[in-house]
Formats: C-alpha cells, structure tokens, sequence
C-alpha cells in the first residue's frame, strides 16, 4: 500500500464514539483534514449508509461515500479508527475497527481487496484493535500482498 495513503496522521487508536453518525463523520473528518477529500464527501459517506450498510462483520466497518462523492476526492486515502468499548451500527452489529475509504478512480476496489484479505483474519483484527501505535497499524497493512 502507498506510504501516501495510509500515513500515522490518518490512524486515531483507542477511541470512544458514542453512534454511529459520528462514527462515519469522525473516519471521514480525518480524510478531509488530511487532504484526501473535500468536505461534501463527509455527508455521501453518511447517505451510502443510508442506502446500506458499510458494516463487514467481524467489528469491521468501511465507511465510504457514494459514486457521487467520486468528484469530491482529491486522491485516494484510508483513515483508520479504533474503537474497543465498540459503536453500535444498528441491527445488533457492533463496530470496533472503522476503516474509512476514499478512492480515486478505481483505486478503491485494489484497497477494498487489501482490507477485505487483512479482516478476514480475526488476528489481524485484535492485533489492531490492541496496537499501541500507528505505525503497529500500517505494519499490519503493509504484510499483506
């Protein structure tokens, strides 16, 4: 994965939300203060979840925005937040990893593939929901080919 769109700034560990709404407007702020997306990209993340849900299952979810929001991004990046206590996302599913996309082209579906290989192991899962750093997070990331 590129060394630009997974860097430490984009990764908050440990932290508590409290619904679902400001889960998906906290993933998604991080990738406007970074740079990857203007602000209207924040609110299709949150219709996308309206028309269904970016919930993956094991406490995994990959908040995105809609294909209207494609003109809204400025390059592709990922942010990343933790969130042991868990944020409820509705029909009895928990979310403990957020993982928030915003993909230039087509460049979403390689990174798509990439986080759909790392959280189908339950491992990779607890160790970054145990990681005490950022660059823990990446390396998890980055062992995946």
């Amino acid at each position: 994965m590129s060394d630009t769109i997974l860097t430490a700034n984009n990764i908050v560990l440990d932290t508590k939300l409290s619904s679902k709404e400001e889960a998906i407007r906290f993933v998604g702020g991080i990738l406007y203060e970074q740079g990857y997306v203007e602000s209207g990209y924040i609110d299709e993340m949150l219709k996308r979840e309206e028309i269904t849900s970016t919930y993956m299952g094991n406490f995994v979810a990959i908040p995105h925005g809609t294909d209207a929001a494609k003109k809204s991004v400025k390059e592709t990046g990922l942010s990343i937040v933790t969130v042991p206590d868990g944020v409820d996302f509705g029909d009895g599913n928990t979310v403990k990893l957020l993982i928030g996309i915003a993909g230039k082209g087509n460049e979403h579906l390689e990174i798509l593939s990439k986080i759909a290989i790392v959280c189908s192991e339950e491992e990779n899962i607890d160790n970054i929901l145990q990681a005490g750093t950022p660059d823990e997070v990446i390396s998890i990331f980055n062992e995946v080919n």
